[in-house]
């Protein structure tokens, strides 16, 4: 694993639990956690996944578990979230990163797969903070909802991942404020373009159009999924212990150039 910034114990003795922890950002934050003593619970549909993401990590000396389950399904989320409870006690940690998308014009998308979308980012979102608040450390606790820049601008050819993620932001505000005064802190991360993740091989597929896109950030490249990691472990830390409610972005100041801009980029305009 890379080096952090932080301190390698910053969250020793920790338990988080991490959906969509089988492979990207998600799975870039449960290695950095394992890097800090923390263990890492990964939640997701397809257990071979779970378990290629568990070696890697248990490898490089940390301590993990895969738990499958879907985040539609509430029943099966507060079995895993028991399961984890009975393993390792108290949940300091939950990231909310399971995520669906797929880029379409509402006039030439169904209902259902509007739906799936939502289903997947904002309602899982709601279950699986809800099926693990039972199981929460309180105080002390910490909840970080994987948001998306679609949250807070419109985009074309995105109309459910908008819908969606404004639900999730709107999840995160609600939440910190009624949970905390039992001591859980609720925020969420707003990545930008990031390398070497599934939807930028997508968007960029190739150097030429990676260079292009990189034209429209103003730092002028890609975020990496370990900056992405150092921000959840710096939320997670005791040294945002007075940051509930907010909603963070690590985009290299993509949401400064708009929405427009972007979107035409992506379209080759």
């Amino acid at each position: 694993m890379s080096s952090s910034i932080f301190r390698d114990s910053l969250l020793g003795g920790k338990v988080a639990v991490i959906t969509g922890g089988g492979s990207g950002i998600n799975l870039g934050i449960a290695k950095r956690f394992a890097e800090h003593k923390a263990r890492v619970v990964l939640i997701g549909r397809k257990q071979e996944k779970l378990d290629a993401a568990i070696a890697e990590i248990t490898a490089a000396g940390g301590v993990a578990m895969g738990l499958s389950a879907d985040v539609r399904d509430f029943a099966a989320l507060g079995i895993v979230f028991a399961k984890t409870r009975e393993a390792y006690g108290e949940i300091d940690i939950v990231i909310c990163g399971a995520a669906g998308n797929f880029p379409a014009p509402a006039i030439g998308m169904s209902a259902n797969a509007f739906k799936a979308v939502v289903d997947i980012d904002l309602l899982g979102t709601f279950n699986t903070c809800r099926a693990a608040y039972e199981h929460l450390r309180k105080p002390g606790a910490s909840i970080i909802n994987i948001s998306a820049p679609q949250a807070l601008a419109p985009m074309l050819f995105q109309s459910h991942v908008c819908a969606a993620k404004a639900g999730v932001d709107m999840i995160t505000r609600t939440l910190a404020m009624e949970w905390g005064p039992t001591g859980v802190r609720v925020n969420s991360i707003v990545p930008g373009p990031t390398a070497d993740t599934e939807g930028m091989r997508r968007l960029a597929p190739s150097p030429e159009s990676a260079e292009k896109l990189k034209q429209f950030v103003p730092l002028q490249r890609f975020g990496t999924k370990d900056e992405l990691a150092d921000l959840a472990v710096f939320l997670c830390s005791d040294a945002a212990a007075y940051i509930t409610g907010a909603v963070v972005l690590c985009d290299g100041g993509q949401s400064l150039v708009g929405s427009g801009v972007w979107t035409q980029a992506l379209m080759g305009k």
